[in-house]
């Protein structure tokens, strides 16, 4: 007689998952349900900390001692997100447009001189009619990446938004691809602001939030500066109530 197969399983927060089953977002974020809306289900990560049990352990939730944690935790969304409250800067496309300018400028400019470099060099195996126009390179690079720096900055402005949200900071961010990001502002050890010399020129900067984790830290980009040194502040005093309430 053949026995069922055991299935091994371990506990995220309290619930129950199969082992390399993903936990649903609602699992690792109780507070899941402010961000569902009529959008199609998207994959997601969240960014923080999560019990999870062992091989032969029983760890509750609440208790993280001899539990193994979960530094970035890829989830399924149960149901349609709904986009983060507030938009980055709209100079934030200047921004980027700005970037993207000087990368067209670079790569234009590199490849010209690869493009004389190899034409001029003789070598047999390059085609005679490459070596009579090797001005041909630069002009194959602009054309195929000219759409994409061109609409970069807008699809980014479009795309990235954020939010404080029940203790969450919670971001998207993409351009090609889309990434929703939760840090618990619980596992906050430090905030900063940077500015780039163009950012500082617009008056932008970027929030860096950093936990315990590289994998768990996180960025905002294209923030007024007024903006950023608020939440950093916010999320600095935040985490250090929360920090106290813990103790």
């Amino acid at each position: 007689m053949r026995r069922a197969p055991t299935v091994s399983r371990r506990s995220v927060n309290g619930k129950e998952t199969q082992r390399g089953q993903k936990p649903d977002i609602e699992t690792v974020y109780p507070q899941a349900s402010t961000v569902f809306t009529a959008r199609p289900p998207a994959r997601l990560r969240f960014r923080g900390t999560a019990p999870v049990l062992g091989e032969a352990g029983g760890a509750s939730g609440g208790d993280r001692r001899g539990a193994a944690r979960l530094k970035l935790v890829c989830v399924t969304a149960t149901g349609p997100l709904r986009d983060p409250a507030h938009r980055v800067s709209p100079k934030a496309v200047r921004l980027w447009l700005m970037e993207a300018l000087i990368a067209f400028v670079l790569l234009i400019g590199g490849s010209y001189l690869a493009g004389g470099w190899v034409g001029g060099s003789g070598w047999p195996w390059v085609p005679d009619w490459f070596a009579a126009r090797p001005w041909l390179l630069p002009v194959t690079v602009g054309v195929l990446t000219t759409p994409f720096l061109a609409a970069e900055p807008f699809v980014r402005y479009a795309v990235h938004r954020w939010e404080l949200s029940g203790d969450v900071v919670y971001a998207r961010t993409g351009f090609l691809t889309r990434e929703w990001v939760f840090v618990p502002v619980s596992r906050i050890q430090t905030v900063d602001k940077a500015q780039g010399w163009l950012e500082r020129a617009l008056g932008l900067a970027t929030l860096e939030i950093r936990t315990a984790s590289h994998a768990g830290s996180s960025t905002i980009k294209g923030l007024d500066y007024a903006v950023a040194a608020g939440l950093a502040e916010r999320l600095a005093h935040r985490a250090e109530q929360l920090r106290d309430d813990a103790t």
